[in-house]
Order: C-alpha cells, then structure tokens, then sequence
C-alpha cells in the first residue's frame, strides 16, 4: 500500500492542504462543545441573554470556519484521489504495453482488466477515507480525551473501560476480515473471466445451442462471489451495531454517573452535555479508525495486485540500438528453437533460412505445426529460445522492439479492427498517409469493392471489433492497414483465409507489384495460396522438413505431397 501511495507526491501540496483544513475542521469541531457549556452554565442557566447571543454568534462563526473546511478538504482530498487513480491506470497501461505476449499470457487479460479498474477504484475509495479519517480520527480521538479530562476527570474513567471492548472488536474484524477481501478479488477476477468469454464467442455459444450451460458457468462464478461478498458484509455488518451498543451505553454511564456528580455539586450542567459531545466524538474517531481498519486491508489486497503487474518485468527489454537497415528488406533466421513457457517440447526446433527482397517466402503445414509461433518471432512478439533472428541483416535483440517493427507490416492471423472509421483503420499503419496512399493500399488489398458500396465509404464507421463486417472484410482491411506502411517486410499469417479463391488470386496478382521491394512472409493453409512462392518452407511439430518451390517439393517432399494431395486432383498438381 505506502508503494502506490508513494505516487502521491506530485499532489503533496494538495495534500498537506487537506491536512490543515481537516486540523482546522477537527479543531472547530473540539471547540463547539466547550462553548456550549459555557452558553448552558454562564448564560442559559443564569438567564443572561446579552452573554447567550455573544457566544451564540462565536458557535456560529466556528461552526462556519468547520463547513468551510470540510467542504474544502473534501473537494482537494478527492482531487488528489482521482489523481492517483489516473495515474496508477496510466502507469499500469504503459507498463502493461512493455509485455510480451508471456506475461499477458501469465497475468491473463480478465485479471489485468480487474486491476485497472475496480483495483484502483479501491485505491481511490480509501485514499480519500485516508486523506480525511486518518488526519482527523486521531486529532478527534486525542484532543477528545484532553477535553473530557479537562471537564471531569473521574468522569473520563467511563471512557477507559469502554475503549477495551472497542479494540477487540476490530482485532476480530481484521482476522476474518482480510482473508475474505482477497477472494473477493480473486473471485471478481473469475466473473471477469466467464463475462467476457462469453460476450466474445457469443456466435459460437448462440451457434452449438450452449446458451443453458453457460448461463449455469455465469451462475457458478457469481454465486462464489455473491457468497464471498455476504461473508465480508456479515463480519462488517457485525461492527456498526457492536460500535453503537458500546456508544449508547458508555452515554448512558456517562449520563448516569454525571447525574450523580452534579447533584453532588462536583460538575456543571454544561459541562455533563459537552462532556457527552466529548464522549460522542471520541466513540465516532474510533468508529472511524475501525472502518479504516476495515477498508485499508482491502485496498492492500488491491495495492498488492498493482504492485504485482507494476513489478512485472517483461520477458527481454529492449537493450540494442541499432538501426535495422543494413540490408534492406532481408529476413535471417540462424538455427532457431523456441520453448514456450512450462512446456517439455519445443514449438520449434533449428530453423534456418533467408528470404531477401522480392521473393515470397510460404510457411504451410498442419495445425500445431509451428507457423503462427515463428511469424511471433519476428516482431519479437515472444523471445526465442535459442539461435538468431536477423531483420534487415540486424539480429532483431540488438535493435529496439520499436526500430524491428517499424519496418514489418504484421497482419494477424485474427482480423483486429478498431471503433472509429474506415479510414481511420487503414491509417492506423501510417497515420500521415494521404488520401491518395489511403485509396491505394485498399485498392491493392481488393478492398475498394466493398468500401465504394458502403454508406459513407471511407467514413463509414466501423463498429467494436469490426462486428459490423464479414471477415473477408475484415481481412482485406487488415492487409490495406500493412500495405500503407511500404515496410520492409510484410508477414502475411493466414491472411487470406477467410477470402474467396477469385479474391485470393486478385489479392496475390495486386501484391506482386506492391511487395517487389520488400520480403514477403506468407503463412497459408491453402496450397493454392503458396503455389506461386519462390519458396515454401513445410513445418511438422515445429521442424522443418522440407524447403523449396511448389514443383520440387511435390517431387521431393512426402509432407507436402499429401497436403497437396488433400486440396487439389491430380490433374491440378500436375
């Protein structure tokens, strides 16, 4: 917790403000009572309405000098807050953003979602309790004390025997209490988990009839949490009626034993009531403390989880500085194997090749075969295990992540699309790309066809995910966004996909003359698709088993023969 608070020093000011306005609210507060006595005993009592309208116009000024305070030290308290919260998403943001596909993988998306909002939300909660209850519980509680033993001193033993019962109380509270606070978090993680699983593949729960099931999944990990939650609320639910019970009966003795002294002529009248005020501010400052005692556990438990991503450190960082652009173009991978975390085989094994500008360089071979997981490689998207992988005759961990993909135009195997328009997803590769640059990018990936009938073309919005358009479409603009970039390298994973055979052959016609001058790394389940390749690299459980063009390996390759054998006839491959 005093780690994340420590990102409160750009609002010390802020908060070494609100610290004198809760001193001067506390202090108002403390002073009210003794001038209430003294109106009761020197005004009320002797019928001096002169002395009752004087220090009737001091209560009121006092009282006025605390809301003033309170007002403000709410307002700058919750500014400082909400600061912090801002912050805290920004720094975790940008961190989260140095992670390479392992720790996203480790933390998990749902978790990481978790902690960037309802996390620091608690963090926000409890930093204005803080700010507030902190400063002010403790002035309360002391300059309350001073004041009762100031009143009545025998009187202020009531006090003592009740503070006991107090402590105890919250002592139990925090015992039960914490361990609760952290499966809530947890179990909060796993509602995240199941809601957002289910939104995303809502096609495909709608589509196998899975609607009942899932519904029964959503129950399952709401009621743990609703359970969960009730437990908390019932260990919290326990202290407001234990902390009242102690108040009303220590005014009770208050009252009870302050009867006794004033018939006895120890104590005034004025003095018992602002006695009680005393009391009262005293059982609150602790009720105070208590709920701080309560609530500062949870946001440790969410300070905690901040600071586990914030201490995250990313797989490989970024160490090189130099400039990828030695031979242009130029892909080198020197013998490499890649293990992914925990796992007891490689995903791949000691692969070697060279693609250079110009050529078409096709990874194929069947599912888990390794294609997706080398094109990772490349844009460093994970580290490879062993061997070298050189962009542009640069080993890609001697130049920064930002230096390596800035010469790749990567297109996922997965269509990404972002709200926002057309236009402004093609420009996402380049985002000072003319309008001329625009037209020709979507026009090479066959895009224009569609986007011409669209209303509003080019500014036509583009819904969460791009939901409003079928893959194929979702596809091509994928391809449109990589092809403004002109990089050096394009890295085509299983782009065509979900594209019809005449598109997919108009697409692969238009990128000849656009891709000329750089390499092309095509990942493809088609064999249609990689027949016209300067080389195909055929993969089997992570190892190359063979290299070469359509026509040597039919001749050579027993893999992809029978790859070949199960798309087309023999007079196709023929």
């Amino acid at each position: 917790m005093i780690k994340v608070l420590k990102n409160l020093s750009p609002y010390k000011w802020i908060v070494w403000g609100v610290v004198a306005l809760v001193f001067a609210q506390s202090m108002a507060e403390l002073f009210l009572p003794t001038l209430m006595a003294d109106i009761i005993d020197n005004g009320v009592v002797k019928g001096n309405i002169p002395y009752i309208w004087e220090i009737g116009g001091w209560m009121l000024l006092v009282s006025a000098i605390g809301a003033v305070a309170s007002v403000f030290a709410s307002f700058y308290s919750s500014k400082a807050a909400m600061g912090l919260g801002r912050d805290l998403r920004q720094k975790v943001f940008k961190h989260v953003g140095q992670f390479s596909l392992q720790e996203f993988d480790e933390v998990g998306t749902a978790s990481l979602i978790t902690r960037t909002t309802n996390d620091i939300n608690q963090i926000q909660q409890v930093t204005i309790m803080m700010l507030r209850m902190v400063i002010s519980a403790p002035i309360m509680l002391v300059g309350g004390i001073i004041m009762a033993v100031s009143k009545d001193a025998k009187l202020s033993l009531v006090i003592i025997g009740a503070m006991p019962v107090l402590v105890i109380a919250v002592m139990l509270i925090l015992k039960y209490g914490i361990p609760l606070f952290q499966q809530v978090q947890k179990r909060l993680d796993g509602l995240n988990l199941v809601v957002r699983e289910n939104l995303t593949g809502i096609r495909v729960i709608r589509a196998f009839n899975r609607e009942t099931e899932e519904k029964a999944r959503l129950q399952k990990a709401n009621r743990e949490l609703a359970d969960v939650s009730i437990r908390v609320n019932k260990v919290m639910a326990f202290m407001m009626p234990t902390m009242m019970l102690v108040m009303n009966m220590t005014v009770v003795a208050v009252i009870w034993f302050g009867g006794i002294r004033i018939s006895n002529g120890a104590m005034q009248i004025g003095d018992l009531m602002a006695f009680i005020q005393y009391v009262m501010m005293i059982m609150f400052a602790l009720l105070m403390a208590s709920f701080m005692f309560v609530m500062i556990p949870r946001a440790a438990v969410s300070a905690k989880r901040i600071n586990e991503v914030l201490e995250m450190q990313p797989a490989f960082k970024d160490d090189g500085t130099a400039k990828a652009d030695r031979n242009r173009g130029t892909l080198e991978f020197d013998n490499v194997t890649f293990h992914y975390p925990g796992a007891e085989e490689p995903a791949l094994s000691n692969i070697s090749f060279t693609a250079k500008p110009g050529e078409i360089t096709a990874l194929i071979g069947g599912t888990g075969s390794g294609k997706t997981t080398l094109v990772n490689l490349v844009p460093r998207f994970y580290e490879a295990t062993s061997g070298t992988i050189r962009v542009n005759g640069v080993d890609i961990r001697e130049a920064s992540q930002q230096e390596i993909r800035s010469k790749i135009g990567f297109v996922p195997q997965k269509s990404i699309l972002f709200t926002g328009t057309i236009a402004e997803n093609i420009r996402f590769g380049k985002q000072d790309a003319s309008d001329e640059e625009m037209k020709r990018a979507a026009s090479t990936a066959q895009a224009t066809e569609f986007i011409d009938q669209i209303k509003g073309g080019y500014a036509a919005p583009i819904e969460q995910g791009g939901s409003n358009l079928s893959g194929g479409q979702k596809q091509r603009l994928s391809i449109a966004r990589a092809l403004i970039r002109k990089p050096d390298l394009y890295i085509f994973d299983d782009s065509f996909s979900a594209l019809d055979f005449k598109t997919d052959a108009k697409l692969r016609k238009a990128l000849k003359d656009e891709t000329k001058n750089a390499t092309v790394l095509l990942v493809a389940q088609r064999v249609s698709t990689v027949v016209d390749a300067d080389r195909i690299i055929v993969l089997e459980k992570g190892k190359m088993v063979g290299m070469g063009t359509h026509k040597e390996l039919l001749e050579s390759n027993n893999v992809y023969r029978e790859i070949a054998l199960s798309q087309l006839s023999e007079e196709e491959i023929a």
